[in-house]
């Protein structure tokens, strides 16, 4: 019997359909195309050099027409931008280079008229070290805030282990001169690591929650999920990962809004999966699909589908109601860590065979179209298969374009932005291969 058919006691013919036609609706993310978009690098409406909700307004037109059912946001809320925004310094502010919060609401509204959702970050593993909550935490051992985050008054032992960005990072653990104490930062040390098992922390991620969703947002994009449920502390051996959380966050959201969702970034294993999704789907919604990912794009590298047809066999079991969410890049690097040594000097050498190219030891730090070495019939390829995948398709701003990238930025900032606009900010001469009506020429041949 199908997931909707009508059961025993319940009703049917035209009372079913609409008591069906409800529960489709609330899973509305199993059947949508998502387009993620960074506010900042998108459309300038006002020449500052800056992308803005304004200008965004402008292209919504533009993105419908794309097919997309709902837009993802990167961080735009108040921020000094040392991480590209994921470094938040007030959570319900729009970053004045983008606008006000009513040219948000103005936005989403917008948005709502042609039939597309809104999704944003959020962000709360960390702030940034200019966030209220860690001045005043470091200025004052009696401040409320000083339990937000995780302190040690001697430098751990495992301060060299856990970064997130190894050969970048060094320590997890930075001396504060104001706090005379270590703090924690799973991150860069301007992003301290806020104490997610405390209960007033807690109450501060749903009062965020509960404000965009008030504001007109289906749901959210949630960063480095398995760091936010991780039990911090530098006295723990170990730090377990608090499940439960997932299921109140999940309560949180469909008491505020029945049809929101979250989609999960984690990047974990098969076997680790139904702990987000829960065995009753009734944790996270949704989960970007990296296992598959990275063996898709040892596919193309080597010419054999074995292991993506392994990654497919091992993410399938999921609850009814969960979906994956499938892609080819997004805003960070194209992680390969799941691979064997040998798959990964693969994948290196067919799309990132320059150092410059790599980040991390473990990906590559470029866009799709010079990956593929702007080859149209590899596109379609990509996009073919990406298409074909069990699950909501997620496409990279730009991606539809063929837009390049400027490998001279540092770090992850190179996929973050649009090349063209980034070489004219530091005085440079666009090429080429970032000429925006050439891309554009290349997409009506679409």
């Amino acid at each position: 019997m199908g997931l909707f058919a009508a059961q025993p006691g319940e009703p049917s013919g035209q009372h079913a359909n609409r008591y069906d036609g409800r529960v489709i609706k609330d899973l509305w993310y199993k059947n949508a195309l998502v387009y993620c978009v960074n506010v900042g690098t998108f459309l300038d409406s006002n020449g500052d050099g800056i992308g803005d909700f304004e200008g965004l307004v402008r292209r919504l037109d533009y993105i419908a027409g794309l097919g997309a059912t709902c837009i993802w946001l990167h961080p735009f809320q108040k921020s000094p931008r040392r991480d590209d925004g994921y470094d938040i310094s007030d959570y319900y502010q729009v970053d004045p280079a983008y606008g006000t919060l009513g040219d948000f609401v103005d936005f989403t509204h917008q948005a709502h008229q042609y039939g597309m959702r809104v999704l944003i970050d959020l962000v709360v593993n960390h702030t940034s070290d200019q966030h209220l909550w860690f001045q005043q935490a470091r200025k004052d051992p009696k401040s409320k805030y000083r339990d937000y985050y995780v302190w040690s008054k001697k430098r751990p032992h495992t301060h060299d282990e856990g970064m997130v960005f190894p050969g970048v990072q060094k320590t997890t653990w930075t001396f504060d001169t104001a706090a005379k104490a270590y703090y924690f930062h799973r991150f860069y040390r301007f992003q301290p690591d806020l104490d997610t098992s405390n209960p007033a922390v807690q109450a501060e991620i749903r009062k965020i929650m509960g404000f965009w969703l008030q504001l007109g947002v289906s749901g959210f994009r949630m960063d480095a999920i398995p760091f936010v449920i991780e039990s911090k502390g530098a006295e723990k051996a170990r730090h377990p990962r608090q499940y439960s959380m997932l299921r109140d966050i999940r309560e949180f959201l469909q008491w505020r809004r029945g049809d929101a969702v979250i989609l999960a970034e984690a990047n974990v294993l098969p076997d680790d999966d139904l702990h987000y999704f829960g065995d009753d789907g009734d944790r996270m919604h949704m989960m970007f699909n990296f296992q598959v990912n990275q063996n898709l794009f040892y596919a193309l590298a080597a010419h054999d589908v074995r292991p993506l047809v392994k990654a497919l066999q091992a993410t399938r079991p999921r609850p009814a109601s969960a979906q994956w969410g499938q892609f080819l890049r997004n805003h960070d690097e194209l992680d390969l860590g799941r691979l064997t040594e040998r798959q990964r000097e693969k994948v290196f050498a067919a799309f990132g065979p320059d150092k410059h190219m790599q980040l991390y030891h473990r990906g590559i730090r470029r866009r799709l179209a010079p990956m593929l070495s702007g080859d149209r019939r590899r596109m379609e390829l990509a996009y073919s298969l990406l298409f074909s995948l069990p699950g909501t398709p997620v496409l990279r701003y730009g991606d539809e374009l063929g837009m390049g990238d400027d490998l001279a930025l540092k770090e992850q900032l190179r996929a973050h932005a649009d090349a063209m606009v980034q070489r004219a900010a530091r005085g440079l001469q666009p090429r080429a291969q970032d000429d925006p009506a050439r891309h554009q020429r290349w997409a009506l041949q679409l």
